[in-house]
C-alpha cells in the first residue's frame, strides 16, 4: 500500500486509510495466523453456462479458498453488506465482501469508503480532478472525492463478493449471511 499513495495523490485522490478515526469495524471472527490450507474438492471440468459439455469424466483436484480469495492476508478484511445501494452491480444485502487495502483503486473499482465516520460501498468513477463515488441506487447522490475532505477517504478495494444463491424452504438465505440477516429487523412489505 505504501507505493499506492503517490499514485493516488497524482490523480487527486486521498491516500487510503488516512486518518480513519471514528470508524469502528466489527470483526466476524478472530484474526488468526496463517493456518494450514483447507483443501476443498474442485472439479477440473468447467461448468457450461450455455450448451452442456459432452465430457463425462470429472477429475477432481483441490482448491484452497484462502489462496484464491485472499492474496494479501495482512491487508485483507471481510465485511458484510447492509443495504441494496450496489444491487445493480450484483452486491446485495447480506453478501460477504473481501476487501483488500493494499490494492490501488482505479476507475470502475468497487471501494469501501469512510464518509462521516461510516463505511460506505461505492464505485469509483470519473478522473482527476473530478473523481466521484457512485452508488447503483439513483436516489443516492454521488460523492465528490477531491482529496480536500478529511472525512471522505477510500478505505479499501473490494476484490470479491460472496453472494448466497440458495434459500431455505421458508425463504431465508442459507449460510452465515442468514444468521446476521435474521438478527436485523425486517421491513414490512406494505
Amino acid at each position: 500500500m505504501a507505493g499506492s499513495h503517490g499514485w493516488l495523490r497524482e490523480r487527486g485522490l486521498p491516500p487510503q486509510g488516512a486518518a480513519c478515526r471514528g470508524v469502528e469495524l466489527t470483526l466476524l471472527g478472530p484474526v488468526l495466523p496463517v493456518a494450514e490450507p483447507v483443501l476443498l474438492p474442485l472439479a477440473l471440468e468447467a461448468v457450461a453456462a450455455g450448451f452442456p459439455s459432452p465430457a463425462a469424466d470429472y477429475v477432481e483436484a483441490s482448491i484452497d479458498l484462502n489462496v484464491e480469495l485472499v492474496p494479501h492476508p495482512s491487508s485483507t478484511f471481510f465485511l458484510r453488506v447492509e443495504g441494496e445501494a450496489m444491487a445493480a452491480s450484483g452486491i446485495s444485502d447480506g453478501d460477504l465482501l473481501v476487501v483488500d487495502r493494499s490494492v490501488t483503486p482505479r476507475r470502475g473499482s468497487t471501494v469501501v469508503v469512510v464518509h462521516g465516520g461510516q463505511l460506505l460501498l461505492r464505485r469509483l468513477e470519473g478522473g482527476a480532478p473530478r473523481w466521484r463515488l457512485v452508488a447503483d441506487d439513483p436516489l443516492l447522490p454521488p460523492l465528490a472525492l477531491n482529496g480536500d475532505d478529511p472525512h471522505l477517504l477510500i478505505w479499501g478495494v473490494v476484490i470479491h463478493a460472496v453472494h448466497h444463491l440458495t434459500r431455505s424452504p421458508g425463504g431465508a438465505a442459507t449460510g452465515p449471511a442468514a444468521t446476521s440477516a435474521q438478527t436485523r429487523p425486517r421491513r414490512s412489505a406494505a
